[in-house]
């Protein structure tokens, strides 16, 4: 195994990972990557929950507000561009730090991802304009017709999928652009990574968990979330635009809701949202969990174990 560790922090939502991420960087006098997939966008600030000044001076930083929502950014991009800074950083310190809730690009990290195929712009524009045109359904079809394995795997195995246009439109566009069926492309040899991963978790009891987003998404609100959202709302289109805290308000500008109400629909889809993170962790039987009130010093001892194990 690589003499290079990469201590990874991962959780729910307002658990506490920013905090906890910053006091293991200045113990261990190492960076932190960001895959937290919203916090990429410099327009997103107040409702990705991006770590203040006064943390982001308190540790280095890298993948925070670094592109625009006009980008196309990819999991795939995130990938290279994280690995190529990891390199760079293991150069300096040979423990580093990822922290984020966002389990797509934990494992970008982790383990990268199938090599799937360039899909051209036309090809992409072609797609969306076929779903706004004929729905999620003409999708579905269109992945049944193209790549019937996959199609009916999902419907076994994963039918939430089949209901996310995003997904199922990058599933068109790889059939189109490669002319194979999508799933030709998975399974392939993951990439070789030059750390060991030490994973942490952190989880509160659900009704204390809940309570924290909750009081969270009352903080954002007061520091300017509504006007944020009224500034970016003439693109609410955009990819990086439907997310929760974002589109609850969208609706509200176009007189679908109260105020209040969204407001409610941000906490209540929050709420699912980091269920759906736990979830999500919790299928990785290497991450080391603790209460997210467990002593910094507690987990640095654990951490610093792991090392000496390994080494």
């Amino acid at each position: 195994m690589s003499k290079n560790y990469l201590i990874f922090i991962v959780g729910p939502t307002a658990i506490g990972k920013t905090a906890l991420s910053i006091k293991l960087a200045q113990h261990f006098g190492c960076e932190i990557l960001s895959c937290d997939s919203r916090q990429f966008f410099k327009e997103m600030k107040i409702g990705t929950a991006v770590p203040n000044d006064e943390e982001l001076a308190a540790a280095k930083h890298h993948f925070i507000q670094n592109k625009s929502i006009f980008e196309n950014y990819s999991v795939g991009d995130f990938e290279k561009e994280a690995i190529a800074k990891l390199d760079e950083l293991f150069q300096k310190n040979h423990i580093q730090i990822v922290v984020g809730g966002s389990g797509l690009y934990v494992n970008a990290i982790l383990q990268g991802f199938d090599d799937f195929p360039e899909v051209p712009n036309e090809i992409r524009e072609k797609v969306r304009n076929q779903y706004e045109e004929k729905g999620l359904e003409f999708l579905q079809e269109k992945l049944q017709a193209l790549d019937n394995n996959y199609y009916s795997t999902l419907l076994k195995e994963n039918p939430q999928t089949l209901q996310n246009p995003q997904r199922m439109m990058r599933f068109v566009e790889v059939c189109l652009a490669s002319n194979l069926p999508y799933s030709s492309f998975l399974n392939q040899k993951k990439n070789q990574r030059n750390f060991t991963p030490i994973i942490v978790g952190l989880e509160a009891e659900r009704e204390i968990m809940y309570n924290r987003i909750n009081q969270r998404v009352d903080i954002m609100m007061s520091e300017g979330l509504l006007e944020e959202a009224k500034n970016v709302y003439p693109n609410k289109e955009l990819n990086a635009l439907q997310t929760v805290g974002y589109r609850e308000l969208f609706d509200y500008f176009d007189g679908k809701t109260t105020l209040d109400f969204a407001i409610e629909q941000i906490k209540m889809n929050t709420r699912r949202f980091a269920k759906r993170q736990l979830t999500w962790f919790k299928r990785n039987e290497d991450t080391i969990w603790f209460d997210f009130q467990t002593e910094t010093s507690t987990i640095i001892n654990t951490i610093s174990e792991k090392i000496q194990h390994a080494d």
